[in-house]
């Protein structure tokens, strides 16, 4: 089981959260379709709920701080520094929707936009380290960067979070993982065939079988934007939930 227990290394996707304008609602539908549990942290933190795994933190949810704001995840990269980090996401031609600020003794974070428009955010852990298990059933497995250009994005990731970036047999040109000292952390390139939609973060979630969770999916009043389809990197699925924040699933190839 790959469990962690120390701050991530700056520049990991460590964190994911959903803003939704009904949280009750969001955590019946991940607890079919994820098989999560879930902990709130109360109303000073205006009722976050972290979602477990194996009794370890995956992913959050919360309340959308506006009644007109798109339900979506957030993908978190991590830094030692916000407040750094966020300096050198506007030098280098990002914005920030919120400026660093404190979560109690939790950490320290930021909400900022890409110079493609691709909404991230960036958690400096202080008593959180934020994901705590990955490549497990219901966690996090990996995360991609969809980017309207390319070329332009990954130059603004290199210069805020020093990735490298390494080329994948068989997938588009221009699309590369990025490493974080010398370690694949993610993907990063064009839309992917998702022509059209912004630039964004997509958050894949590790599962047992695909096919079925996809159909728990849509049982449960969410979306199947993509069908589960085998990959070179194993089967796959686009999802929305009820509320139309998409996720990916993947889990194994089918055999037989």
């Amino acid at each position: 089981m790959s469990i962690r227990e120390t701050s991530w290394p700056t520049g990991t996707p460590c964190w994911v959260d959903l803003a939704v304008p009904d949280v009750p609602t969001a955590t019946m539908f991940y607890r079919v379709v994820l098989g999560w549990s879930f902990v709130d942290t109360g109303p000073e933190l205006r009722h976050y709920t972290v979602c477990r795994t194996f009794r370890r933190a995956a992913a959050a949810i919360g309340s959308a701080a506006r009644s007109d704001q798109p339900a979506a995840w957030t993908v978190y990269l991590a830094s030692d520094d916000a407040d750094k980090t966020a300096e050198l996401i506007v030098e280098h031609g990002g914005s920030l929707l919120v400026e660093p600020t404190d979560i109690g003794d939790y950490g320290r974070m930021c909400v900022a936009v890409d110079t493609c428009g691709g909404v991230f955010g960036v958690w400096q852990a202080i008593e959180t380290i934020g994901v705590e298990i990955t490549n497990e059933p219901g966690s996090l497995v990996w995360t991609d960067a969809r980017l309207t250009d390319p070329v332009a994005g990954k130059r603004f990731y290199a210069a805020v979070f020093g990735y490298e970036f390494q080329p994948v047999p068989g997938a588009p040109d221009d699309y590369a993982t990025f490493l974080v000292d010398g370690r694949v952390a993610g993907g990063m390139g064009g839309m992917l065939g998702a022509d059209g939609w912004p630039a964004h973060w997509l958050a894949y979630f590790s599962i047992d079988d695909v096919d079925a969770t996809a159909a728990d999916a849509l049982a449960a009043g969410g979306t199947v934007i993509r069908s589960p389809q085998d990959t070179p990197f194993g089967r796959t699925a686009l999802l929305a939930d009820p509320f139309g924040a998409t996720f990916g699933l993947h889990g194994p190839l089918l055999t037989g």
